[in-house]
């Protein structure tokens, strides 16, 4: 009932904050700036280091913090053909939102699902990446074999908060969905340490999480065995205010000049330089 009642309380907010907001658009001829929201937690589209080096950039109002990432090279790609300065700022998963619709960012660019519930507080761009829903296990535990979700009867699975993937759990047949966590971090050490079966996470993010722990494994669905899944559900794309026309049409284009090979490139060098956890 607790759950409940915040989820209602988050949608009722999102709704003033939207009634409120500004009807004029970002102007892109006078604007110097724009300022971009992720969480610095979710590699391998965004992560903190204190290590600068030449795909960081630092975070706004932490001195000597940094983020690398996927979703920072695609901004600095953005902020470049705009001839725009970038701005970023580190904001927790369920305030990004509530953080665009109340000024405090220009847009979200943080590895975000662009689902028809989101849709309609904000306004989302081309995707930016196309990814596939995996189990992350025990490598040594009881469902490292598994291949399909019929397998994962019985087992205890958790995803973070208010993410596509804590939803999916309902498709496992017989799994018990445990209460979501806040970061992959946490979700790792839950699997780990046996509080968890499995845990759900885009192929990327879990590519990395595997990486930095070897005693997980990923295990990935052949066709009809997996998650059933919307055309939006794999893909991520940028957020921003439904007013800002003109800037949604100005990162569109610049989205439309990076072809795939490039995105598919950018992850992997991402992927290769992320922290271990």
């Amino acid at each position: 009932m607790k759950r409940v009642f915040v989820v209602l309380m988050l949608a009722v907010s999102l709704v003033v904050l939207a009634a409120c907001g500004s009807d004029e658009q970002f102007d892109l001829e006078n604007e110097t700036e724009f300022v971009v929201g992720l969480e610095a937690a979710y590699a391998p589209f965004n992560w903190s280091t204190p290590t600068e080096n030449d795909f960081t950039y630092p975070l706004h109002a932490q001195n000597g913090v940094y983020v690398d990432g996927y979703d920072v090279v695609i901004a600095q790609q953005i902020a470049d053909e705009l001839g725009l300065t970038l701005v970023v700022k580190a904001i927790e998963w369920d305030g990004l939102i509530l953080a665009l619709l109340a000024g405090e960012i220009d847009m979200i660019i943080a590895g975000m699902s662009p689902t028809a519930e989101r849709a309609e507080t904000v306004a989302f761009s081309d995707e930016y990446f196309r990814s596939e829903q995996v189990m992350v296990v025990a490598t040594d535990g009881d469902y490292a074999d598994a291949t399909s979700l019929a397998d994962f009867n019985g087992a205890r699975v958790v995803a973070q908060l208010g993410t596509l993937q804590d939803a999916l759990i309902a498709q496992l047949t017989g799994a018990t969905r445990l209460e979501p966590l806040d970061t992959y971090g946490m979700l790792a050490t839950a699997v780990s340490t046996n509080a968890a079966d499995a845990f759900i996470a885009e192929l990327p993010v879990a590519q990395g999480m595997v990486a930095s722990n070897s005693n997980l494994t990923i295990i990935q669905f052949t066709e009809g065995n997996g998650f059933v899944v919307s055309d939006e559900d794999v893909a991520v794309a940028v957020a921003l205010r439904q007013e800002d026309i003109n800037l949604l049409e100005a990162v569109n284009g610049v989205l439309a000049s990076i072809s795939i090979e490039q995105r598919n490139a950018i992850m992997q060098a991402a992927l290769n330089r992320q922290p271990n956890a």
